[in-house]
C-alpha cells in the first residue's frame, strides 16, 4: 500500500459538474482529491481486504441472530422496546439487504482491523462506484497510469445484479433522503441508477414529502403507494420518528431492512468480540459499563467481562477509543493513550448515548494524512473499496475521498 502523487485530470471539475457531483468541493475545501492516489497490490486487495470483509459480513449475520434473540442485547443496543418485534421479525422474514460498508484501519502489512460497520445508511457510494472508476479510465487513456492497471471496483455492477436478484423486472421502488443534502442525494441516485439498470422502476421523493394514507400505507409526493422504500435515513432515528408505529402495518418493504439497526450500532463491536474473540480482523471491544463493573468487582459483568478484558490488557494499554453506540462521522469519539485523551471530536451530538471501548488501531500516516479503507458489501460479498483520508486520527464528514488503483 502506497500513496502515489499523480497528475490531476485537467478538466475533472467540469466533468464533476456535468455529472452532478456537486459536492466534489465542500465548504471551500476539496472533498474529492486526485492529486495523489492509493496503490495496492492484488494480494493486498484479495487477501487482506476482500476476503476478510466477506467473512466479517457473515460473522455479522451470525451476530444479528444472537442479538435479536436476547432482550438484554436489544436493550444494550438501545433498540426501542416497542419496535424490537419489528426488528426481529424483519430478520425472521429474511427481508433482503442491499449494501453496507466496513471501515478498516489497514497499513498494507498487518491484517485490516474493523473500526465499525456502516450497515444501514453508508454514503460515499457514488464517488466509490462511479467517479473513481471514471478517474481510472481517464488516467489510463492519458497514460498517467500504465496499461493493465486495475481498480477493485465492481460496486455498480454488483448493485445491479443484487437488485435484479431481489426484485422482479418491472417492480417499482421508491428512494428517499433528507432534502437539501447533495451527498445523500448522490448516494440515493447511485442506488436508483443501479435499480433502473436492473429493469426496475425508481422514483424519488424527499423524506418530508412522504405521507400516510387513511388505510396506513406510505405515499410518495404524487400520492402513489410505496411498496418498497430505500431510505437514506437511519433506523435509530426512524424508530423514534412519529411514523414509526405505522411501519409494521404499512405493507412497505424497507431497504435497508429493520434488522440492520443492530449492525449499524457500535454495540455490535463488543458482541462480535465476545463471539469471535481473537479474530485477526477484529479489535477487542467491550461495553464501557461492563468494564466499569468488572474493574469495581460488582455485578455479573465481573465474571463475564473481567477474564476477556484481562486477556486484552496489552492492547488496551497501547491505547483505546471511546465511541457512543450511536454516532456518525466520528461525532463524540475520543482516542485515549497513556492516560490522556490524544484526540477527540469537536462534534458532541451523540455524547448522551452509552459508549463502547475499543482497542486503538492507529491509522497509517502518509504525508500527514491518515487513510481509512471502506470495503463495500453488496448482498453478502465485498464488491469494491473507497479510501478516505484526514489529518485527524478521527475520520469525519469532510475527510477527503482518494481514488485507488491496483498495481499492474
Amino acid at each position: 500500500m502506497q500513496k502515489m502523487p499523480l497528475t490531476e485530470r485537467p478538466n475533472w471539475r467540469d466533468h464533476a459538474r456535468d455529472v452532478g457531483f456537486s459536492f466534489a468541493d465542500m465548504h471551500g475545501e476539496p472533498y474529492w482529491d486526485e492529486t495523489s492516489a492509493y496503490a495496492f497490490t492484488l494480494d493486498q486487495i484479495e487477501m487482506d481486504i476482500e476476503d476478510p470483509a466477506t467473512e466479517l459480513h457473515a460473522m455479522c449475520r451470525e451476530a444479528v441472530a444472537q442479538i435479536i434473540s436476547s432482550e438484554q442485547l436489544m436493550e444494550r443496543l438501545a433498540i426501542p422496546e416497542e419496535h424490537r418485534d419489528l426488528v426481529a421479525q424483519s430478520w425472521r422474514d429474511e427481508d433482503p439487504e442491499i449494501y453496507g460498508r466496513f471501515d478498516f484501519s489497514y497499513n498494507g502489512e498487518e491484517p485490516a482491523k474493523l473500526l465499525e460497520y456502516n450497515a444501514d445508511t453508508p454514503t460515499s457510494l457514488y464517488e466509490s462506484a462511479a467517479f473513481q472508476w471514471q478517474w481510472l479510465e481517464d488516467q489510463l487513456a492519458a497514460g498517467v497510469l500504465p496499461e493493465g492497471t486495475d481498480q477493485f471496483n465492481g460496486i455498480h455492477e454488483a448493485l445491479v445484479a443484487r437488485f435484479a436478484e431481489v426484485f422482479e423486472t418491472g417492480s417499482d421502488l421508491h428512494f428517499t433522503a433528507v432534502a437539501g443534502n447533495p451527498e445523500d442525494y448522490g448516494t440515493v441516485e447511485a442506488m436508483g441508477w443501479a435499480a433502473r439498470e436492473a429493469g426496475l422502476g425508481a422514483h424519488y421523493s424527499d423524506l418530508d414529502k412522504i405521507a400516510l394514507s387513511e388505510d396506513g400505507q406510505f405515499l410518495d409526493d404524487q400520492d402513489r403507494r410505496i411498496a418498497v422504500l430505500f431510505k437514506l435515513y437511519p433506523w435509530e432515528d426512524l424508530l423514534r420518528d412519529e411514523y414509526a408505529p405505522h411501519i409494521a402495518g404499512s405493507g412497505c418493504l424497507f431497504l435497508e431492512p429493520a434488522w440492520k439497526a443492530v449492525l449499524s450500532n457500535k454495540g455490535l463491536l463488543p458482541v462480535l468480540w465476545q463471539m469471535f474473540e481473537g479474530h485477526p480482523n477484529l479489535l477487542p471491544a467491550f461495553f464501557e459499563s461492563d468494564i466499569a463493573s468488572a474493574l469495581s468487582g460488582q455485578g455479573n459483568a465481573k465474571s463475564e467481562t473481567a477474564p476477556a478484558y484481562d486477556r486484552a490488557q496489552a492492547q488496551f494499554a497501547a491505547g483505546y477509543v471511546c465511541k457512543p453506540i450511536l454516532s456518525r462521522e466520528g461525532a463524540s469519539v475520543s482516542i485515549h493513550k497513556g492516560g490522556e485523551i490524544i484526540e477527540q471530536s469537536t462534534n458532541t451530538d451523540y455524547a448522551e448515548h452509552p459508549r463502547i471501548i475499543q482497542a486503538y488501531a492507529p491509522l497509517p500516516e502518509f504525508d500527514g494524512f491518515r487513510p481509512v479503507v471502506g470495503a463495500w458489501i453488496v448482498g453478502q460479498t465485498c464488491a469494491g473499496i473507497g479510501v478516505r483520508e484526514d489529518r485527524s486520527r478521527i475520520t469525519q464528514d469532510l475527510s477527503r475521498f482518494k481514488p485507488h488503483y491496483i498495481i499492474a
